[in-house]
């Protein structure tokens, strides 16, 4: 049985291509069409090739973090542990929790979560999981006091409960646990090993998902072999040889001559480049992840410490107009709430969305400005938030307010907007993770908790406010309104922007591989599914 046809906790089915004679892969598709509801691919189950995949991957683990994943705070550290680690719950292709090595959980009231467990999963070591090693892995990850141990929320205890059964008791409402729950940070670890120091989870990954990691070359190369001990159906991809190749020029050209079988794209143009490739499908997979603009309201000294400043250049911005420049057409704009998710607030009926030319040249003349020149910096280690500071750049030029533009590598970026210390630089272009749930991505506005937004933000108390009340609230209308209060409160406060949804590209060879694939992904796991591909041959 495949995941996306469970409804309760199912073996995950992991397949993928070696090279392999060709199937006809048919007609050019379009890139954003999806299969079925929910999905831009979907594996074909007459297929019964086995052997290793081959997969080409922008970057790597950060270093500094080891493979700790608690500390894990990117995309690709959750798609490559996440193949050794599983979690309590998973998401779905419609953002619904889905049973992984909970069988089922229950919530008699709403700050108390009962979560039965599987009686069969165990360790790739051969030992057992046991409520244990529940328990501990969710106490592991708070005492880290990581970015993720702030996303399981105000959790007071976690209980053995029974034999197969981990109680989680809350200080108060958090509506976004599951969500929190659901991504390899919170995955669960062998904690007796753990405890007694014959694990370091640093340094190697043992865990019920369905492969180990044989070998690991920092940035330049990760072997995993299946894992005999998995409780779910043998995987069809039994070795996944994973190339970090930094060039996406590089990456496409080696799905164009065979030599990856799949491969991930930041650069929508991609979708053009290897549309031509009969061999080769190349899809659009829309993200939770969003673009932002920071305005400095910190800095004294800057322009943008004037509300009604800010707020002219935020309603200034086109967000319509640079999804299609920018972004060739393939993203959205979006509020606080992603504009991908179920419950996102509609962007176009923001304050800023909803007043004209006239309106901003009036707010400007009212705040004393006529001409600035304002600084923007942004970083080059992916194209998108170059041309979209490009775009902002040309558009704000139309309303008398110039922006020079700078953009720079990943450190040089990180240093003028989270060094610790007020930012100068009057902008930035950069994106979150959207994540699984809308209360989620919420908290990085409340300065209360975000540490790292003081540089550049100044806050307000009446926004951090409506975090919390979008944190308690159970999802359903009453949420819904409370995230549509703060999406307005985030748009006119005017201090980190959100801009448009962040896209991103699979490419994958259908003479090798057929493969399932969301059509939005919430976490920038594009290994997500792996248990469901198929190889075309052996």
């Amino acid at each position: 049985m495949t995941k996306r046809l469970a409804a309760a906790g199912t073996a995950l089915v992991f397949l993928v291509p070696l090279a392999a004679c060709g199937a006809d892969p048919g007609p050019a598709a379009d890139p954003a069409a999806e299969q079925e509801p929910g999905y831009l691919a979907v594996a074909d189950d007459s297929l019964e090739g086995t052997g290793t995949l081959r997969v080409d991957l922008d970057y790597d683990t950060a270093e500094a973090a080891g493979l700790d994943p608690r500390t894990a705070d990117v995309a690709r550290s959750w798609s490559l542990m996440g193949l050794s680690y599983d979690t309590l719950v998973e998401v779905g292709p419609e953002f619904e929790f889905l049973p992984s090595l909970a069988e089922s959980w229950e919530t008699p009231d709403p700050t108390t979560y009962v979560f039965t467990l599987r009686d069969d999963a165990v360790f790739s070591n051969g030992r057992p999981m046991t409520a244990r090693d529940v328990r501990r892995s969710l106490e592991f990850l708070l005492e880290s006091e990581s970015t993720w141990a702030a996303q399981l929320g105000p959790v007071e205890s976690v209980e053995e409960t029974g034999e197969h059964e981990v109680t989680v008791h809350l200080d108060r409402p958090h509506t976004a646990l599951l969500g929190a729950l659901a991504n390899t940070p919170a995955g669960i670890l062998p904690m007796e090993e753990v405890d007694d120091g014959t694990v370091d989870v640093t340094t190697e990954m043992i865990g019920t998902g369905p492969y180990v990691a044989t070998n690991h070359a920092q940035d330049e190369s990760w072997t995993f072999e299946s894992n005999e001990h998995y409780w779910g159906d043998p995987p069809a991809v039994e070795r996944l040889e994973i190339s970090i190749v930094e060039d996406e020029f590089n990456r496409a050209a080696a799905l164009r001559d065979g030599s990856s079988d799949f491969a991930y794209f930041n650069n929508v143009d991609t979708l053009d480049q290897l549309a031509a490739e009969p061999a080769a499908r190349v899809v659009f997979q829309e993200n939770t992840d969003f673009y932002y603009l920071i305005l400095n309201s910190a800095d004294p000294d800057s322009p943008l410490s004037d509300d009604r400043v800010r707020f002219a250049v935020n309603a200034a911005v086109d967000r319509t107009q640079l999804a299609e420049l920018a972004l060739g057409g393939h993203a959205r704009p979006t509020g606080v709430a992603p504009a991908a998710l179920p419950d996102a607030c509609p962007a176009g009926e923001l304050p800023s969305a909803r007043i004209g030319d006239d309106e901003i040249a009036e707010i400007l003349e009212e705040a004393g400005v006529t001409e600035i020149e304002l600084s923007l910096v942004t970083f080059n280690s992916e194209t998108a938030p170059g041309q979209i500071a490009q775009v902002v750049q040309q558009q704000l030029a139309g309303h008398g307010l110039s922006v020079d533009i700078d953009i720079v590598d990943d450190a040089s970026f990180g240093a003028a907007l989270y060094s610790g210390s007020t930012a100068t630089v009057d902008m930035g272009v950069s994106w979150y993770a959207g994540y699984g749930d809308a209360g989620m991505v919420s908290r990085w506005w409340n300065t209360d908790t975000a540490a790292f937004t003081a540089d550049f933000m100044a806050g307000d108390p009446a926004v951090n406010d409506l975090v919390v009340q979008v944190g308690e609230t159970p999802r359903g209308p009453e949420r819904e309104e409370a995230l549509t209060d703060l999406c307005t409160a985030v748009d006119e406060r005017s201090e980190v922007v959100p801009l448009v949804t962040r896209p991103s590209v699979i490419g994958y060879r259908t003479d090798a591989v057929s493969p399932t694939l969301h059509s939005v992904e919430g976490y920038g796991d594009i290994l997500r599914n792996i248990t469901d591909f198929r190889l075309v041959s052996s």
